[in-house]
Parts: C-alpha cells; sequence; structure tokens
C-alpha cells in the first residue's frame, strides 16, 4: 500500500456511546467493525496491512462484550503496530450515574454483569478497560455531551488523513465542584480570581458577559494572570503541534464553571485564534 491507513480502535464502557461514535465515523468514510473480540484485533490489522483494497480509513469497536479478553487489549494493539499501523485509542466514559440512570430507562442487563446489579458491572468493566483507558490517545466523557457534540468532536479529530491532520484544540471551562474533565490535557485553576458570585448584580450572569467578564480580568490578578497564560501557552502549543498530536484539550476550572472558568476560557480562545490555531470554546457547566 502506497501509504498506512487510518487506523482507529472506539472502546469504552458500555452505554457511553460506542454504537453512536461508530455511526458517525461510517459517515466520515470510515469502514467499521463493531463488537469485533479483541484476539481478532491483529488479525484484522494484518488483513487491511496486506490488502490494496481496503479502505485507507478502518475504525474497529471492541468493549466489553469481548470479556476478560479486554485485559490482553493493550497487548493486541502493540501487536497491531508491529505490522506497520499506527493505531489511534478513542475511549468514551461517562459517570456513573449517568450509566445506572441509562440502563435502568432502558431495562437492559449489563454486559459485564448479567446477572448482578448495574452498579457491580459498571465496576468490572472500568477494571478491564483501566490498562488501554491508560494509554488512550483521546478520553471522552459523554455524560453531557449531545449527539451533535459528539459527532462535532469525532468530525474534528479525525475526519481527514493522520499525516495531514493538524492540531485542533478544544478550550473547555468547567467547575471543580462537578470534577476535572477526564479528556484534558491541561488544567488551568482560576479560583484565586475575584468571584463575580458575590457580587449580587453579577450571580446570576456568566463569564459570556462583558460585566462579568471585566470584573473578572480587568484588575491587577487578571491581567497579570493573562500575560504568564499568554507566554506559557505560545511556549507550549508549539511543542504539542511538533508532537505531532492532532488534538489538546485546554480545560479552565473555577469553583461552579460559570463566571471566572468561562470569562478565562474565552479569552485563551481569543489568543489561539490569533496565534491561526483550529481552536473551538465548549462550556461544560455554565448552565447547572
Amino acid at each position: 500500500m502506497s501509504k498506512s491507513p487510518r487506523f482507529v480502535l472506539v472502546t469504552g464502557l458500555s452505554g457511553a456511546g460506542k454504537t453512536q461514535a461508530l455511526r458517525f465515523f461510517e459517515d466520515l468514510g470510515y469502514y467499521c467493525i463493531d463488537n469485533l473480540p479483541a484476539s481478532l484485533l491483529t488479525t484484522v490489522a494484518e488483513l487491511i496491512s496486506r490488502s490494496e483494497s481496503v479502505r485507507d480509513r478502518i475504525a474497529v469497536c471492541v468493549d466489553a462484550r469481548t470479556g476478560d479478553d479486554l485485559l490482553n487489549l493493550p497487548s493486541y494493539l502493540d501487536g497491531v503496530a508491529e505490522l506497520g499501523l499506527t493505531p489511534e485509542t478513542l475511549f468514551l466514559e461517562t459517570t456513573d450515574t449517568v450509566l445506572i440512570h441509562r440502563y435502568s430507562e432502558s431495562r437492559r442487563r449489563h454486559p459485564s454483569s448479567p446477572t448482578g446489579s448495574i452498579e457491580e458491572g459498571i465496576q468490572r468493566e472500568r477494571e478491564l478497560l483501566g490498562p488501554i483507558r491508560d494509554r488512550a490517545h483521546l478520553l471522552l466523557d459523554t455524560s453531557a455531551l449531545s449527539a451533535s457534540e459528539l459527532r462535532e468532536r469525532i468530525a474534528a479529530m479525525f475526519s481527514g488523513p493522520r499525516e495531514l491532520q493538524t492540531l485542533t484544540i478544544t478550550v473547555l471551562s468547567f467547575g471543580f465542584k462537578y470534577g476535572v474533565p477526564p479528556e484534558s490535557d491541561l488544567v488551568f485553576d482560576v479560583r484565586f480570581l475575584p468571584n463575580p458570585y458575590y457580587d449580587t448584580e453579577l450571580r446570576d450572569h456568566t463569564g459570556s458577559e462583558s460585566d462579568v467578564r471585566d470584573y473578572v480580568i480587568n484588575n491587577p490578578h487578571g491581567q497579570d494572570f493573562l500575560e504568564h497564560l499568554t507566554s506559557f501557552l505560545k511556549y507550549l502549543v508549539p511543542q504539542y503541534e511538533a508532537e505531532p498530536k492532532s488534538y489538546l484539550t485546554i480545560a479552565v476550572g473555577c469553583t461552579g464553571g460559570r463566571h471566572r472558568s468561562v470569562a478565562v476560557a474565552q479569552e485563551i480562545l481569543r489568543l489561539l485564534r490569533d496565534l491561526s490555531y483550529d481552536a473551538r470554546l465548549r462550556h461544560r457547566d455554565v448552565g447547572r
């Protein structure tokens, strides 16, 4: 083959959206295989590496339905790499609360606990998937993602040939009280900045509004922080780009994810776009 095909492994927790994600990969022109036993991953990769007719983009889903052999998934991926392919792993997950709700609504049994509780199945699956999660190229928490948002994230990161992929940056605001986003590559804690929550005229507004933004940014602490942050990102982002890395998530957190993190995230987005990076913005907790 003239060039190595793009080979994506889609995996993660049952109920986190893998089937939906695989449909989106199909829409992007990927040849998709669902519910592949983990032990056949290397076999499929070998057939792909020898074939002249296989498409140049392949997405394979391996998950809990393969059983305890999930523990061997990292070694199977190593075998794929030895064949000359460069596998990328997309790991989808969500919170236990959301998973329990989804399974309760669907009245389905959890595949990792067919005779036990949903909670037991989730815990067992997290144990089995732990090794592959640790080496995943991209973690996506789908707890608060709509179908269109999931489609957008997948398209941004996997729509083109890997060798032509440019660095895509997501700037993500969040509230520490709801947990640090697991997909974060860089996390900035801005809880030291002046908090509009304690101003009764600003409390019910968000960092997207100019009055709140000015309260957070237009003061000695805010200006000094932005100056240092700008220098830091101007140095660091090109290092990720040179790695090369296809996607980078910069997370900015305050207490509730409504005021300070939103304002600072928007400043980071403006900086990155001024530097001609492909950057997008998401406010995870602003509506909570």
